[in-house]
């Protein structure tokens, strides 16, 4: 009775780690594979299932059962095709043995899956699961800090927050109520699970090459896109004057601050989309359609928002009508007005999208051969 004492890798932690390919059958084959793979990465768990799989090939042979030993991994960026390329493995083993029953070593869970794939050509007398002892042991946490201490990164983004919150968190409970301490100190580490969480960091860090590039690029979006930021502070300023010239309700304090910030905001947004449409214009010599569609967007936007909230103003804050050419008009012919205004402004702006991605088409169709963008011919 031969029986197959099978280590099984299925997500191939050894053909990446030592570059070994599968299956390693014999004795001498696998104690030298332990080896490499140790050597490669010591800390890696497979060189434990190894060990495992030649204790028990040897445990056998010392009670008088002949044993083979192999060692077989999965490969592939999927699980059908790790799965497909270890059955592939242990056909290979099984053409070269005969074994009457096999003892399956694996050191996970994602291993044991391929169990079954094992049951289906012979028969599997025991699973052996390799747990290593250390990582019961609180040794293990000094380790794990040990490695969570060696990484930059994950030293910035967890205990940077956390040590500014316990320095600050005894200055804000001599200062404020503990309520008030813990509502602080809890923003400060939510804003910073944000702050990194949402990659702002990422985006902080790459912002000035960014900029760089597009200044020395020549982009005329940089211009606009400063000039955007500048309409922005004044609408986001008229707007907070406005609140605060009076006092109101909540809501009444809102309207206002959307009404006077609305027309500035709006300037702001179709600036910055204007640079980015001019860009498009400069470096590509033909504009694609939502490049076109977004200021015809914004303006139509900025109309409706603007009609709503004057509408408002005028029915709850006693504003007065708006009266073009010498017509008054009441709140609700107002917010018609600017309804339709956005309405015909938006369809304006497909219009004329639709218009320029058709002449754009009928230029490439038209195009000879040697010109058209593919260097290909006419169907």
């Amino acid at each position: 009775m031969t029986t197959l004492v099978l280590c099984v890798d299925r997500t191939d932690d050894i053909g990446r780690k030592s570059g070994v390919r599968t299956p390693v059958v014999g004795w001498e084959a696998v104690r030298s594979l332990v080896t490499d793979v140790g050597l490669s990465d010591p800390e890696d768990a497979v060189v434990n299932s190894i060990l495992e799989s030649l204790r028990v090939a040897r445990d056998l042979q010392d009670e008088g059962e002949e044993t083979v030993v192999a060692v077989v991994s999965g490969s592939g960026d999927s699980g059908v095709g790790r799965d497909r390329a270890l059955a592939t493995g242990i056909d290979s083993v099984l053409e070269r043995y005969d074994a009457d029953g096999a003892i399956v070593v694996v050191d996970s869970a994602a291993d044991e899956r391929a169990v079954p794939i094992v049951e289906s050509r012979l028969t599997v007398d025991s699973v052996d699961r390799v747990v290593v002892r250390q990582a019961r042991d609180i040794e293990s946490t000094y380790y794990l800090l040990k490695q969570f201490m060696a990484d930059e990164e994950l030293r910035e983004t967890v205990l940077v927050p956390v040590g500014i919150g316990l320095i600050l968190l005894p200055i804000l409970l001599v200062q404020f109520s503990p309520a008030v301490a813990l509502a602080g100190l809890t923003s400060l580490l939510g804003g910073a699970l944000l702050y990194y969480g949402l990659g702002i960091d990422e985006a902080a860090e790459s912002a000035p090459e960014r900029a760089r590039e597009a200044l020395y690029s020549g982009q005329v979006s940089v211009v606009t896109y400063v000039v955007a930021g500048g309409l922005a502070v004044v609408g986001a300023s008229l707007g907070a004057l406005e609140v605060t010239g009076g006092a109101a309700a909540p809501f009444i304090g809102a309207v206002r601050f959307v009404y006077a910030a609305v027309p500035w905001l709006t300037a702001a947004a179709l600036t910055a989309s204007l640079g980015r449409l001019l860009d498009e214009i400069i470096r590509e010599e033909a504009v694609r359609t939502p490049y076109l569609n977004l200021p015809f967007g914004l303006g139509a936007l900025g109309l409706v928002v603007r009609g709503f909230a004057g509408w408002f103003l005028e029915r709850r804050a006693g504003r007065g009508h708006l009266v073009v050419f010498d017509l008054t008009l009441s709140a609700t012919q107002r917010l018609a007005v600017f309804i339709l205004s956005g309405i015909v402004l938006a369809v304006v702006g497909f219009r004329v999208a639709s218009r320029a991605s058709e002449e754009t088409l009928d230029e490439v169709i038209e195009a000879e051969p040697d010109e058209r963008p593919d260097g290909g011919e006419r169907e």
